[in-house]
């Protein structure tokens, strides 16, 4: 421990040392993050609503056989059978839920709660379709419910529909809040 020493100054830009530098990057590193997983999720909402196999109860490539597959595999079984009542009603909540978690993401509107929608689809899909993946990490939904609980934490406070809100209501209400 040091005695006397302040560790926890802020440097501001133009100070040596550069540490507004290392102040601006980490200030946009959660950025990169939300551009991958916003384009991936409304690519892939957008593949599931114009793949005319996949929103089909039963076929090759259809939701339907998916779940049907994967049932017995799967660490909450109950969730499967849940799907399988209404496979495309499933196919089209899920194109949905990632399109608009997608989007969500991209305009940085409302961003913690896309995050989170974000994060509960990878969770399903993890303990349904890749549960069963040997080893764990060739699945890949469980790398994405961890990419996404840092948009959880953090929100997207820069290059953001909820930034530019942010300061909106900042501004109405004399700099509080």
């Amino acid at each position: 421990m040091t005695h006397g020493m302040r560790t926890d100054v802020h440097t501001s830009p133009g100070t040596r040392g550069g540490g507004d530098r290392r102040d601006g990057a980490a200030r946009y590193a959660l950025l990169p993050l939300r551009i991958f997983l916003g384009v991936t999720f409304v690519y892939a909402g957008l593949d599931k609503l114009f793949d005319g196999a996949f929103m089909k109860d039963a076929g090759a490539g259809s939701v339907g056989d998916t779940m049907r597959a994967v049932r017995d595999s799967s660490a909450v079984p109950a969730l499967v059978d849940l799907a399988l009542k209404s496979p495309a009603g499933f196919g089209y909540a899920i194109a949905l839920g990632e399109l608009a978690v997608g989007i969500g993401a991209l305009l940085g509107l409302l961003t913690r709660l896309a995050a989170l929608g974000g994060a509960l689809i990878s969770l399903c899909l993890w303990l349904t379709v890749s549960w069963a993946s040997d080893p764990y990490y060739y699945g890949n939904d469980l790398p994405y419910l961890m990419a996404w609980l840092p948009l959880v934490l953090g929100g997207a406070p820069l290059l953001s529909l909820d930034a530019v809100l942010r300061a909106r209501r900042r501004e109405r209400t004399g700099g509080y809040r």
